[in-house]
């Protein structure tokens, strides 16, 4: 089983999933048939229909494939208590230490407030503390404005454009990619709560 995470700054908390989160969690992510975070979010790829029951057999058997050594791969973000989205991450290159990163926040009231912001910067910060990581990556498409600031805001840099990569809707939309290295990344002196 790995190692339970629970990571704090100000009024935001990263944690891992628990059991009695996956209802909210299912009810947030699959609750509607065409939700507006799923707009931004690579819409040209459907959403995989899920009941609840086969959410949580999806979330357990992801929790144990992580080896007890391994950084838990996707953590809620609280913000006040209140679930209200998560974080991911997932290989790109293992052998080259390479992680690109995600974020969903589900519920359109909390958009607009930082809070993707703060909570991509503390887990970016927790990821390459945790993992001998050499860069981690974001991929979105040319038309998420709010992921392309919140990457940009972070400090990233874009590193790749593929032009008309995506058709959604009748009209095409470019691939962007972004990238920061170890080196280029600013580690903050205090560290985060993991408690």
């Amino acid at each position: 089983m790995v190692r339970e995470i629970n990571l704090q700054k100000n009024d935001i908390t990263l944690r891992s999933i628990r059991d009695e989160d996956l209802p909210l969690l299912y009810q947030l992510i699959h609750g509607e048939k065409e939700p507006l975070w799923k707009k931004y979010e690579a819409p040209f790829y459907s959403l995989e229909p899920h009941t609840l029951e086969s959410y949580t057999n999806r979330e357990n058997a992801r929790k144990q494939r992580l080896s007890e050594n391994e950084v838990d791969s996707r953590l809620v973000i609280e913000t006040n208590g209140e679930i209200v989205g998560t974080v991911v991450y997932y290989w790109e290159e293992k052998l080259s230490y390479w992680l690109e990163v995600g974020i969903g926040i589900y519920n359109p009231a909390y958009w607009g407030k930082g809070i993707g912001t703060r909570a991509l910067n503390m887990w970016i910060d927790y990821l390459f503390r945790a993992m001998p990581l050499v860069r981690i990556g974001i991929r979105t498409w040319s038309k998420n404005d709010r992921m392309l600031q919140l990457a940009s805001k972070l400090g990233m840099k874009e590193e790749a454009r593929i032009r008309k990569a995506h058709l959604y809707r009748d009209s095409y939309y470019d691939s962007v990619r972004f990238g920061v290295l170890r080196e280029e990344w600013y580690l903050p002196e205090e560290d985060l709560h993991n408690g």
